[in-house]
C-alpha cells in the first residue's frame, strides 16, 4: 500500500466512525474528510468536492423539492386519515388494506418524517381485539420502508451512477423505471411475508407507548386547489422526465431544478422551504461521500481490494454469489454500525472494482448495495428497528421472528432480480 491509499483510508475509516458516533449533524463527516483530502494531498479542491456538481446531485435536490411540496398536498392528508381509519376499524382484510395503504404512502414519502409519522399515528390506536395493534405495528412500520408504486427512486438511481462514475466505469446507465421495478419486486416479496408473518407476533397493548407519542402535523398553511394541480403536473412532469433522463441528455438533470424555480415564484414553496431541501443534509452527505469514494478509488485502493477480492473468489464463482456477498456485506455492516451510507461508500466500490477485475458488467452488484444499505433493519440499532422494538414493546425474540425471515427473503429475491436484470 503506498502512503496515498494508507492517508486516504485513514480519512475515510475517520469519517465512517463520525457517522457511527452521532455526535456530528448529519452530513457533516463527508465534508470533514473532503476538507481533510485536499489538506493531506490525496486529492484537489475540484475532485474532493466533485459531488457538489455532480449532475445526479443537482437532479435529486431539485427533485426533493418537488417531494416537499407534494406532502403538503390534500392528497397526503387523506392518506394520512385513511390509514388511522382502517386501523381503528380492525380486522385481517382492513390489516391487508392498510400496509397497501402505508405502501402506496411510501411512494411518495420517505425517510424518518414518513416512519415516524406512521407509527406515531398507529400506536394511538385503542386496543383491538379483531386487530391488535401490536401485530401490525411492526409490520407497518417495514412497510414505510418498501414503495408498492416506486416512483421516488430517483434518489437511489442517481447514487448507482455516481458509484460507477467514481469508479471509472462509464457508459452504464440504470433507466429509473428499471430500478422502480427492481424495488417493487422486493415490495412485494415484503408484502408477501407480512401477511405471512403478522400471524407470528404477539397480541399485547401498547398504549402507554402510545400516549407518549406525538402525532405529527403539517406546518405551514394549506394549499389552495389551483396550486395543488400545478404540484400534481409537477410532479408529473418531473417522474416523466427522469423516465426520459437517457434520451434528453444533460437538459434532463436540471428540469427539477426549473420546476422547483417554478413552484417558488407561484408561491407554494417559499425561500426557506426551497432551501432546506435543496441544500438539505441529506444532500450534503450524499455530495460530499461521492468526493471521498473517488479519492479512494483514485488512490488504487479500491482497485486493490477488488483485485483481491476477484482473486479470492475465482473465475468460476456465480455472479449472483458474487452480488450476494458485497450485498451481505454492505446490509449488515448497515444493520450493526446503523451507518447507511458509510457502508455503501465503502463495500460498493470494493465490489465494483472486483467485478471489473473480473470482466464482469458492475452494475447488478451497484444497484444491489445500493439498495440493501437500507435494508438494515435486522437489529434494533437504527432509528426506525428502535422506535419499532421500544413502542412496540416487542421482546427481541418476537423481533426477530418478523425480522429474520423478511431480511433472508428480501435481499435473496433482490440479488436474484439484479442479476436478472443486469446480466453479467
Amino acid at each position: 500500500m503506498t502512503i496515498q491509499m494508507i492517508i486516504t483510508l485513514a480519512i475515510v475509516i475517520g469519517m465512517i466512525v463520525m457517522i457511527m458516533s452521532d455526535k456530528f449533524a448529519f452530513g457533516a463527516p463527508p465534508l470533514i474528510a473532503c476538507v481533510l483530502l485536499v489538506l493531506t494531498g490525496c486529492a484537489t479542491m475540484s475532485e474532493a468536492f466533485a459531488g457538489f456538481v455532480d449532475k445526479n446531485v443537482i437532479m435529486i435536490a431539485g427533485f426533493m423539492v418537488v417531494m416537499a411540496a407534494l406532502e403538503k398536498t390534500s392528497l397526503i392528508d387523506k392518506v394520512k386519515a385513511t390509514m388511522f381509519n382502517m386501523a381503528s376499524k380492525g380486522g385481517y382484510r382492513n390489516y391487508i388494506l392498510l400496509l397497501i395503504v402505508v405502501m402506496l404512502g411510501a411512494s411518495v414519502m420517505s425517510g424518518t418524517g414518513y416512519y415516524v409519522l406512521v407509527l406515531s399515528l398507529v400506536s394511538t390506536i385503542p386496543y383491538n381485539k379483531n386487530l391488535p395493534i401490536s401485530k401490525i405495528f411492526m409490520p407497518l412500520g417495514y412497510a414505510t420502508y418498501n414503495p408498492i408504486v416506486p416512483v421516488n427512486m430517483a434518489f437511489y438511481v442517481g447514487l448507482v451512477a455516481s458509484l460507477l462514475e467514481s469508479s471509472g466505469v462509464t457508459g452504464t446507465a440504470v433507466p429509473l423505471l428499471v430500478y422502480s421495478g427492481i424495488k417493487l419486486v422486493s415490495s412485494i416479496a415484503f408484502l408477501v411475508w407480512a401477511v405471512i408473518g403478522y400471524r407470528f407476533l404477539p397480541d399485547h397493548p401498547i398504549a402507554e407507548a402510545g400516549a407518549q407519542a406525538s402525532e405529527q402535523k403539517s406546518e405551514g398553511e394549506k394549499l389552495s386547489r389551483w396550486k395543488e394541480i400545478v404540484v400534481y403536473i409537477a410532479f408529473v412532469v418531473n417522474f416523466v422526465a427522469m423516465i426520459f433522463l437517457d434520451k434528453l441528455g444533460e437538459p434532463g438533470y436540471a428540469i427539477p431544478g426549473v420546476i422547483a424555480a417554478v413552484l417558488f415564484v407561484l408561491g407554494i414553496l417559499n425561500f426557506k422551504e426551497v432551501r432546506n431541501n435543496i441544500a438539505s443534509p441529506l444532500i450534503l452527505m450524499m455530495a460530499g461521500v461521492i468526493g471521498v469514494a473517488g479519492a479512494l478509488a483514485n488512490s488504487g485502493f479500491t482497485a486493490m481490494v477488488g483485485d483481491a477480492v476477484a482473486g479470492a473468489l475465482g473465475t468460476s464463482v456465480s455472479p449472483f454469489v458474487i452480488v450476494l456477498v458485497f450485498t451481505l456485506l454492505t446490509s449488515l455492516s448497515a444493520t450493526f454500525t446503523g451507518a447507511s451510507f458509510g457502508s455503501l461508500f465503502v463495500f460498493a466500490p470494493i465490489a465494483i472494482s472486483a467485478c471489473v477485475s473480473m470482466g464482469l458488467d458492475p452494475t447488478a452488484v451497484a444497484v444491489a448495495c445500493v439498495t440493501a444499505a437500507w435494508i438494515n433493519w435486522i437489529m434494533p440499532i437504527d432509528g426506525m428497528p428502535a422506535m419499532i422494538l421500544g413502542m412496540g414493546k416487542y421482546k427481541l425474540v418476537d423481533f426477530w421472528k418478523f425480522t429474520l425471515p423478511l431480511y433472508v427473503i428480501q435481499i435473496l429475491v433482490l440479488c436474484g432480480a439484479c442479476v436478472i436484470v443486469f446480466p453479467m
